[in-house]
């Protein structure tokens, strides 16, 4: 610990100093005088940023929250091979229902990543973004990575370059990341104490050699805040992950936090732990549970005050592809695309994008404009509510047929976008199921209303009860604007007595990452 600590006094001043910093104390993460909070990272706007930051987050659904509403990415399946090991990671291969880090249905050489890159930008326009996240690796598997990034460049160069990594090896790679125009990296930091690492990381493998226990993870903390170091000082933006994982490093991830925003990280992504114990993890067969919905909201609020949060993320497989929370993997097996006649129209792709930002310039002027009726509101009531969409910023998906809820928090200062909450389909040839229905609610328990495009009578009386309104008078329709004006009438409706206001209970976080609707 005192190697990480001392290292990071001088590294702090040295990132004080690059563009990245300076960005943030610029606008890309100021504080508002209204909210206290930053305006940076996931919510931040183009008013918020820099030219040169905004125009690298505008259309990356990972780095905007916005963005995500209407720009896809995918990830190529080309780094197999790891350099450590987690207590919540099994790889697999062939699980085509599962959707998490560390899974796969095929693996790809680098020549067949790039056909599929240039297939699927032909096919899906808004696809902006490839990743390499795995299923190992990426920089324990260098020649692949690299190799495709060069490949997709030339080909793609409209596309932008990502990488997700453990970080163990990222000091050595940092000059070659910057050669290969890879503007967006993000490190898996769990934690900077190697005493609390000594209990996520059986081992890692470095220079030819395993290490265990306090050396294992004092070695990798060093790597990663090193590596995080190094490429804020090359303008590149960076993304952290940390695993919630309770009693284990919940408490100490504020402390990863500072030291991740001392660095010059852009954004921090807090994600729960997946830890069914069909996964086959250590953490799953010996029973750690992962955290609940406050719990993990109530983390993420206690580190925003140091940085903006992500609070989109998908945990998406090494093989996603479409917008976050669907995938479409399947119509681009190595098969299909190989057999395919790609024409990648470059024309074609920028005028689809310039259509997807007049869009959402206009849904941003709805929104603003709905939002000055609750001007001048007074009120402390803050709810949560379910949303059920297929993207766009629109409800336009039937309760029964949502995979996910995305769930926002209301107030006077508008809508906040805190999750997403993976349910069981409920609608199965036509037919509702109990079972799933008492998950469903389970799952958005914490929040006061569901917004959908249509809901039939039985889940209708039955999230009643449970205290959930159903609402789906404005289908189809924006939904922020849409929250807000139903928001307004439920304060009308409290202050006239008409209902009264009352905390809803927790909610889980669905364990079984299925994305099939069998």
């Amino acid at each position: 610990m005192n190697a990480v600590v001392g290292r990071g006094k001088c590294a702090k001043a040295a990132v004080g100093a690059s563009k990245m910093v300076q960005a943030a104390e610029h606008k890309g993460c100021r504080t508002s005088s209204n909210s206290g909070q930053a305006s940076c990272g996931s919510r931040a706007g183009q008013g918020d940023l820099p030219t040169e930051i905004w125009e690298k987050v505008k259309s990356h659904p990972c780095y905007s929250e916005e963005a995500h509403h209407h720009y896809a990415r995918m990830h190529v399946a080309v780094a197999p091979a790891c350099n450590i090991q987690c207590n919540y990671c099994n790889r697999k291969y062939d699980c085509a229902n599962e959707s998490r880090p560390g899974v796969v249905s095929e693996k790809l050489t680098p020549e067949q990543a790039v056909k599929k890159a240039l297939a699927v930008a032909a096919t899906i326009p808004q696809m902006t973004v490839l990743g390499i996240a795995g299923p190992g690796d990426p920089l324990a598997n260098p020649e692949k990575t690299f190799k495709t990034f060069e490949l997709v460049a030339k080909a793609a160069p409209d596309i932008k370059l990502c990488l997700s990594t453990n970080g163990l090896s990222l000091p050595d790679y940092v000059d070659v990341i910057a050669k290969s125009k890879v503007d967006h990296v993000t490190i898996t930091i769990n934690m900077i104490d190697p005493e609390i690492g000594a209990k996520i990381y059986p081992w890692i493998f470095f220079n030819h050699r395993r290490y265990t226990g306090l050396d294992a993870a004092r070695l990798l903390a060093d790597r990663q805040l090193l590596g995080l170091e190094m490429l804020s000082e090359r303008g590149i933006l960076c993304k952290v992950n940390s695993v919630m994982i309770p009693h284990i490093n919940d408490g100490h991830l504020v402390e990863v936090n500072k030291a991740v925003k001392s660095r010059g990280a852009f954004l921090h992504n807090i994600m729960p732990l997946i830890s069914a114990p069909e996964y086959g993890t250590v953490f799953g067969l010996n029973g750690q549970r992962g955290p609940t919905a406050q719990e993990l909201k109530a983390l993420q609020n206690a580190c925003e005050g140091e940085m903006n949060m992500m609070r989109h993320c998908r945990q998406c497989r090494a093989d996603a592809v479409g917008l976050l929370g669907e995938d479409r993997s399947a119509e681009f097996t190595t098969d299909r695309v190989m057999k395919m006649d790609v024409k990648y129209d470059l024309e074609m792709r920028k005028a689809y994008q310039d259509r997807v930002e007049d869009e959402r310039a206009a849904k941003a002027a709805a929104s603003k404009e709905e939002l000055g009726e609750l001007a001048g509101a007074a009120s402390e009531i803050s709810l949560l509510v379910a949303v059920a969409t297929k993207g766009s910023g629109l409800i336009n998906e039937h309760f029964g047929h949502a995979r996910e809820f995305q769930v926002y928090e209301l107030s006077t200062s508008g809508t906040k976008f805190v999750g997403h909450r993976r349910v069981d389909v409920y609608c199965q040839g036509g037919d509702g199921e109990k079972d799933r229905l008492s998950t469903i609610i389970r799952g958005i328990n914490d929040c006061h209303a569901v917004f959908v495009a249509k809901i039939g009578g039985s889940p209708k009386s039955n999230l009643i009860k449970a205290g959930i309104e159903p609402v789906d008078q404005y289908a189809h329709e924006l939904f922020e604007k849409s929250a807000i004006s139903w928001f307004r009438s439920y304060l009308d409706r409290v202050k006239s007595g008409e209902i009264q206001h009352v905390k809803r209970g927790d909610a889980s976080i669905r364990q079984k990452a299925v994305i099939s609707a069998a």
